[in-house]
This record gives structure tokens, C-alpha cells and sequence, in this order.
């Protein structure tokens, strides 16, 4: 008994003190984003911690100056495009690799992998000199077809990842009751994935809204996002507006990663209740 005691004591010690270097590793982490804020409110125009003053007049200048606010668009529309292609065709990507058995499987699982394993540098210079071949080089094309190349694993997984919790007896039921190849998609499996869909395309959208490498060798005077202009802004002389911009990011940051955890839990419970009535009452014979 004492030995039971002794045990629990020492446990819960080494669960405190695993806890505390957590928190303060996080909070190494995390401290740098959270000294920017305050920094975005400062009145004073320069990059001081504390601030000795406050006001709005950095995001005032953020959203009034077309220098800032034309990359803000172009990040916005090559960010959306590419969640779109993405999630478009990721669905059926990872339906396939998850579910079907084909010869060269591996091959193609790791040449989709690829973007993740190749350092973001030498693929953004392959781009380069792939698109700078096809006179694509500055062209929001070009950064459409970057950013995908380079999003699409983590899509993938993502989505790979809700299709593996499903259990594949639902489909096999769903096809003994009469279901289409197409119906036991659209009506069995994609309202369960539905989840997982809109993590990946949050995802997307993010890591294409911040991309840097790449759209720094995609992109031209006319067609640059915003990560290039913050970049440039600080090669050639720290502006305080940055502090306004990278708060601003770090809130799209923490909104996106809210509203996909939020949206998981209903989202799987709703399409577990209605994916196997529907696909029976609906089903229609190939």
C-alpha cells in the first residue's frame, strides 16, 4: 500500500513538472507574436516595447496605403484559387490512396510527398526555372500552380486522415443496398469527410496566404503578396506597419485554427447520423 502511495506521489510530481516545462517552452515559443501586438498599437511610429503611447494610426496606415493593401489582395486571390485546386483535387487523391490498391501506389505517394521532403528553397527555384522556360515567371498563374504544388501534401493528409476513420463497412453496406460508385461517394463518404475537407482547405488557404520562398521567386512588382512585401520592407528598412501586419496575421492564424476545430466535432457527428439513411433511401442501381 505504501509502495501504491509512494508511486502515485512520485507520478504525479513528474506529471507537474512535465506540465511546467510545456508551458514554459510554449511560452518561449509564443512570447515573440504576443510583444508584436502591443508594438501594433504604438503611437510613436518606431518598433519600442513597451509602447509609451497607443493608437490606431499603424493599421490606419495599413489599410489606406495601396502599397500595402494591393499585395493584401493579390495574397487573398492566389490563397483562395489555390484552396480551391487543392481541395479539389485532393478529395479523390486521398480517397484513392486510401482505399484502392494499384501498382506504383508508393511511387505516387511519394512523389506527392515530395513538396515536403525537397528543402522549400530548391523547389522554389525549380519553379523558377520550370516557369521562366514557359514565360510564366511573375504571373499569378505561376503562384497558383507554386502554392498548390507545395500545399497539396498537407491537404492530403489531412483528408486521408478523416477517410481513414471511416469504417469501411458503411460503404460495403451501402453498396449491398444498391448504391452507385457515385452515390456511395457524394452520399456516403463525402458528408463524412466533411471535416477533414474544411481543416485541409483552412490549411491551404493558410500556408498559401503566408508563403514566402516560393512567391519571392514567383512573383513580380506587380504581382506581390503580402509575405514578399513584408520581407522586402524589412530587407530594405524596418517600417512599424509590419507590427500591424504581422499582428493581423497572427489573429488569421488563430481564427483559422478555432473555426477548424470547432467545426470538426458537430460536422462528424452530423454526417455520421445521416450518411447510411441517406445512402439507403437514395441509392439508385449503376
Amino acid at each position: 500500500m505504501d509502495e501504491s502511495i509512494k508511486h502515485d506521489r512520485l507520478a504525479r510530481r513528474y506529471r507537474w513538472i512535465a506540465t511546467a516545462l510545456a508551458v514554459l517552452v510554449y511560452a518561449y515559443l509564443v512570447m515573440p507574436s504576443l510583444i508584436v501586438i502591443p508594438i501594433s498599437f504604438s503611437a510613436s511610429g518606431d518598433m519600442s516595447f513597451p509602447p509609451k503611447a497607443y493608437s490606431l494610426g499603424l493599421y490606419k496606415e495599413f489599410f489606406t496605403t495601396s502599397t500595402w493593401m494591393g499585395p493584401v489582395l493579390q495574397s487573398l486571390k492566389v490563397a483562395s484559387i489555390t484552396c480551391v485546386i487543392v481541395v479539389a483535387a485532393s478529395v479523390p487523391a486521398a480517397y484513392a490512396l486510401v482505399r484502392f490498391e494499384f501498382p506504383g501506389k508508393k511511387l505516387v505517394m511519394l512523389l506527392m510527398m515530395s513538396p515536403v521532403l525537397v528543402p522549400v528553397i530548391v523547389l522554389a527555384l525549380g519553379m523558377y526555372l520550370y516557369f521562366s522556360r514557359l514565360s510564366a515567371t511573375g504571373t499569378t498563374l505561376a503562384l497558383v500552380l507554386g502554392h498548390s504544388v507545395y500545399v497539396i501534401p498537407f491537404v492530403v493528409v489531412t483528408i486521408a486522415a478523416g477517410i481513414r476513420q471511416i469504417d469501411p463497412a458503411i460503404e460495403f453496406a451501402a453498396t449491398m443496398m444498391g448504391a452507385s460508385r457515385r452515390t456511395l461517394f457524394f452520399r456516403v463518404v463525402l458528408p463524412q469527410i466533411v471535416p477533414s475537407i474544411v481543416a485541409g482547405g483552412l490549411f491551404a488557404f493558410l500556408i498559401s496566404f503566408d508563403e514566402v520562398v516560393i512567391s519571392w521567386f514567383l512573383s513580380s512588382a506587380q504581382n506581390t503578396t503580402l509575405p514578399v512585401r513584408m520581407y522586402s520592407s524589412i530587407q530594405w528598412g524596418v517600417s512599424p506597419v509590419i507590427a500591424a501586419v504581422s499582428t493581423l496575421l497572427t489573429a488569421l492564424s488563430f481564427f483559422v485554427c478555432l473555426v477548424s476545430v470547432a467545426l470538426q466535432p458537430a460536422a462528424r457527428r452530423d454526417a455520421e447520423a445521416e450518411a447510411v439513411p441517406s445512402a439507403s433511401l437514395q441509392a439508385v442501381p449503376a
